[in-house]
């Protein structure tokens, strides 16, 4: 660990920070309806994209109607996109003459980009065409984010309205998420990619004579549009199979701090919504505050384990830290930070591989996703996975001083207790039990890269990459299997939407609850003994529920490493 390391780490935190308000405000002007500077040009096209789907903005939904409404979306993407890849040999914008995908793979994958996982069991620039790329997998990045940010502004309504009914209108939230947030801002970042060196052409591959004469295919192909909206929309699939290593996706370091900052900015610019929606910005920057101590515990402890490097490599003479499966133009801090930004944030995107990092390095990108990625967390799915624990924090503040606990003037009673405990858990279960099975499965075993703790360790990961529809491996797990596709799939599904319709419930409830005058006997949720309050019940909750499960992995294979022993 070096002081420049630390510097480039305070560096992101600094801008990521300037960036909460200004987004965050321009945010809560698109989900209230106000004018933007924006409004002028979008504005007739939203009000023309109603007209055509029979929608009127100002009527909005009961919870059940807009969890209908989000469900169906979600169904016609995933159809859409599974008969693109069926057949995919047959449609145009094929230059490279790819197949048609296989059924059990076109499943994984259209479930995959649906959800918001982007989980990829197959080689971006070797399998998939530039239409599909961009018809199909481009566009479920902007549907699978605009759908999770419209889950959280419905969530922020159920708690910034006195009482009411409804909490908005589904296809008025994903339209202004689309139009006047993500695709301005990969219009923006589409631009500037292209200008530091990313690929942005329809034209074939190109061939190439190496210096010793043999001839290379070079992949290209729409790469910066899509890279843009991975990083924003935390979609994380990216157009080559390095992804975020692939020099093409990411030149140099400014490519990397940009795309860092993309992944975290708009979850971190939500809690600035909630604050303004709520009429108090403080209970904004306390869940903030409370994501980035997580933040900030994880990247140090990644990051020291990463400096610190192997000792068996270094009883052989070789000093300094594990650069294993790391780009030199990147180095150590910024593989670590990324390995954690990306693994905090449903993003999934990675510059390094996080199965070569050290036991307890890699262990942390494990942690993160097994806590519900709420640290910031995927665009929408972090605020209100955050809110599931917010709720349960609140309810345990209650137990403890004998009050009927209530959250900004809401009581929070057993349904919404309830609901918060299934989306909660519903993610524990979908790790663990597959995790479990595919431990003992000889086929699923014989996809294991590694022995040992390391190669449960790809298993766990792998779940709880799909649970918490991350999307990113630890590596050396053949994950395009029978067993790997549909179970995956299936994961995939849970940790979606068992999550989403719990979030709407608890709105429904809330929605049409008084608000409460606050009195003396109120909580306070905007000063550090909530924040405390909050951090401990996300490692309590979230966290001790993993440590058998970590034991066995990442924890006994560093012990087995300090003993002398490699797997």
């Amino acid at each position: 660990m070096t002081f420049n390391g630390w510097l480039q780490i305070l560096i992101y935190v600094g801008i990521l920070l300037v960036l909460v308000k200004p987004l965050g405000g321009y945010m809560t002007r698109v989900f209230t309806g106000e004018r933007t500077l924006l409004s002028y040009v979008l504005g007739p096209l939203e009000r023309g994209l109603y007209r055509i789907a029979g929608t009127d903005e100002r009527e909005e939904q009961h919870w059940t109607t807009y969890s209908i409404s989000m469900l169906l979306f979600s169904l016609a993407g995933f159809f859409l996109l599974y008969v693109l890849q069926r057949f995919q040999a047959s449609l145009p914008y094929n230059p490279a003459g790819m197949a048609s995908i296989g059924p059990e793979l076109s499943f994984n994958n259209a479930t995959s980009f649906v959800t918001n996982t982007n989980w990829q069991n197959y080689g971006g620039e070797s399998t998939m065409s530039y239409l599909v790329q961009m018809a199909g997998f481009a566009v479920q990045n902007f549907a699978s984010a605009a759908t999770g940010i419209a889950i959280a502004i419905a969530l922020i309504r159920a708690f910034s309205r006195a009482s009411g009914k409804a909490i908005g209108n589904f296809w008025v939230d994903l339209t202004r998420a689309t139009l006047y947030v993500l695709l301005p801002a990969c219009i923006v970042l589409t631009l500037v990619f292209v200008y530091l060196g990313v690929p942005q052409t329809l034209g074939p591959y190109v061939s190439a004579t190496t210096l010793e004469g043999a001839q290379q295919t070079i992949a290209v192909g729409p790469v910066a549009s899509q890279l843009a909206i991975k990083m924003l929309g935390t979609n994380g699939g990216g157009f080559f199979n390095a992804n975020s290593a692939h020099p093409f996706e990411n030149p140099d370091a400014i490519s990397n701090l940009i795309q860092m900052l993309a992944i975290f900015a708009i979850g971190a610019a939500l809690t600035n919504v909630f604050g303004r929606m709520v009429g108090n910005q403080r209970q904004g920057w306390a869940i903030l505050a409370a994501m980035g101590i997580l933040f900030i515990a994880g990247v140090a402890i990644t990051y020291w384990a990463e400096a610190a490097g192997n000792p068996l490599v270094h009883a052989l003479g070789v000093q300094g830290g594990n650069m294993e499966g790391k780009e030199v133009r990147f180095g150590i801090t910024l593989s670590s930070l990324f390995a954690v930004i990306t693994t905090a944030a449903s993003c999934g995107a990675v510059n390094a591989m996080h199965g070569s990092f050290t036991a307890l390095g890699g262990m942390i990108p494990l942690i993160n996703l097994q806590l519900g990625e709420v640290i910031v967390g995927g665009v929408g799915a972090g605020f209100y996975g955050i809110v599931m624990f917010v709720i349960i924090a609140i309810f345990v503040a209650g137990l403890m001083v004998g009050r009927t606990p209530e959250y900004l003037g809401k009581k929070i009673e057993a349904k919404e207790v309830k609901m918060a405990m299934l989306a909660v858990l519903c993610l524990p279960a979908g790790m663990l039990i597959f995790t479990a099975i595919a431990s003992v499965l000889p086929s699923a075993v014989a996809s294991i890269g590694n022995p040992g703790p390391h190669g449960f360790s790809e298993i766990l990961y792998a779940y709880s990459s799909a649970a918490a529809n991350n999307g990113s491996a630890f590596g050396g797990l053949s994950g395009n299997t029978s067993w790997y596709n549909i179970t995956l799939g299936i994961v995939m599904l849970i940790g979606r939407f068992l999550v989403i319709v719990p979030a709407l419930a608890i709105a429904g409830s809330l929605i049409a609850k008084k608000t409460v005058p606050a009195s003396a006997g109120t909580f306070p949720t905007d000063g550090p003994l909530f924040v405390g309050l909050l951090v401990g019940t996300i490692l309590i909750v979230g966290g001790l529920t993993f440590f058998p499960a970590l034991a066995l992995g990442p924890i006994v294979e560093h012990l087995a490493m300090i003993a002398g022993q490699a797997f």
